[in-house]
């Protein structure tokens, strides 16, 4: 028997009366939504806290801007692929330890990764520690779209991805001022030490599947007619379906895919170098920077759910809203070009326009790949798009560090305005991309949207 049994999707229970179903579905419902929010924030609590602290760790330890673009592309292009194989694995197991375990694991990548003073130790690390954040998206999304329908997903997803937000702000705040107080390992143990925290807290709260708990389906629950892209019902997919009908042919998934190549590249850049240019260019502090970080991630959340409601009010155009989204972006990557030194105010200002407008995108470009695909090939379909959209962070990660030692900063953000520009050449070709209703028919595919 496999060792890694106890990671298999929870068996169906016998139905429940309906007035416990009535009880319970609410509360449940609040539950997923509550611990995936929770432990996802922490995730990011234990991925961008390299960033905030790569200036300290390279004066200390000798490490030039490319060693520290390798480590971030490194686990970039891991993040990627393990977002993909991790969904895939994770649409056949139980969220409520696939989720935990990764937490686990994240978190002895960080305590190892601040104990080391190697730089192949840290490069080979942090790489691990980008494949096994990929546990961390992939079961949210099958809890998700397993506890909540199609035409309330959009608002859903919205109130969710706020934990991206609230993860990566606090990630540069506990990072800053854990390495203020004692140095810069901290900035890896105590993130690591609330990592093993939370993964106990997603066992003690996190559920499977409805039907796990001896509830309906969603649609039934909500009296919403049966999407009929998830027409496959509440049956796992065999592995060829799974990869080939309901994703690799997929072209609709292919357009979000590399739409998100270019929209992770402008999301990422000010992540991943925006504390060390404030540093190197505007004089910023340690902590200063820590906060360029907060101010970013902490900006998209008021956008993001109102994006994710528009959407929705948009009958599921994610991809009108994204392009939307994108042109502020692109205009605020421009006016940093332009921002003298000594107004630091203004690019913090600039920061927040970026993180307001790009987190609606990133949240939309993910809900696209649980619209156009199955609900049992959610962690596959949102992991292909993530994939590309990691691959976008590889190049920026490894491509910006590049440039700035050889061609400088200015160089560098007119690199990340082009590739915004491209993001808003390839979302126009979704403009009016939706799923399809119930009752509109599939023509036999199904994946297949509706173009008007």
């Amino acid at each position: 028997m496999s060792p890694l049994r106890w990671l298999r999707p929870a068996p169906h229970k016998p139905r429940l009366p309906d007035s416990e179903v009535q009880r319970l579905y609410p509360r449940l419902r609040w539950q997923i939504l509550e611990a995936t929010f929770i432990g996802y924030a922490t995730y990011y609590i234990v991925r961008n806290n390299l960033p905030v602290v790569a200036k300290e760790m390279s004066e200390a330890l000798g490490y030039s801007k490319t060693q520290i673009g390798d480590m971030l592309a490194a686990t970039a292009l891991a993040y990627g692929v393990g977002k993909f194989l991790m969904g895939a694995w994770s649409d056949r197991s139980n969220p409520r330890y696939f989720m935990a375990l990764g937490l686990v694991l994240t978190a002895l990548c960080n305590f190892l990764f601040g104990a080391s003073n190697h730089y192949g130790v840290h490069l080979l690390l942090w790489t691990l520690n980008g494949l096994v954040q990929g546990m961390g998206w992939p079961p949210c999304g099958r809890s998700l779209g397993h506890w909540f329908s199609l035409r309330e997903r959009g608002t859903v997803f919205a109130v969710w991805n706020i934990a991206h937000n609230v993860g990566g702000g606090m990630a540069g705040l506990i990072a800053a001022y854990a390495t203020q107080a004692a140095g810069w390992r901290n900035a890896f143990f105590v993130p690591g030490l609330l990592a093993l925290a939370c993964a106990f807290y997603l066992v003690w709260r996190l559920r499977d599947t409805p039907q796990s708990e001896g509830l309906p389906p969603v649609e039934e629950y909500r009296s919403d007619e049966p999407d009929p892209i998830q027409r496959t019902g509440e049956r796992e997919l065999g592995t060829r379906e799974l990869f080939v009908d309901y994703i690799l042919l997929n072209r609709y998934l292919w357009l979000f895919a590399i739409a998100n190549f270019f929209v992770y590249i402008t999301r990422y850049a000010m992540l991943d170098w925006g504390p060390t240019y404030l540093k190197e260019v505007k004089q910023a502090s340690v902590a200063q920077g820590g906060q360029s970080t907060a101010i970013l991630e902490f900006a998209g959340i008021f956008s993001t759910l109102l994006m994710g409601w528009l959407s929705d009010r948009l009958k599921g155009r994610r991809g009108m809203v994204s392009l939307l989204c994108m042109i502020p972006v692109a205009a605020a990557f421009a006016a940093i070009l332009w921002v003298p030194a000594h107004m630091l105010w203004l690019d913090l200002v600039l920061f927040g326009v970026i993180g307001f407008f790009v987190y609606p995108p990133v949240m939309l470009l993910g809900v696209a790949g649980l619209d156009f695909t199955s609900k049992k090939a959610v962690g596959a379909g949102a992991g292909f798009i993530g994939l590309f959209g990691y691959l976008g962070r590889t190049v920026q990660g490894k491509g910006l560090g590049w440039i700035v030692e050889h061609w400088g900063w200015d160089a560098a953000l007119w690199s990340v305005l082009g590739c915004a520009l491209a993001a808003i050449l390839l979302l126009a070709l979704t403009w009016n991309l939706r799923p399809l209703t119930a009752t509109e028919g599939t023509g036999g595919n199904p994946a297949l949207p509706r173009h008007r």
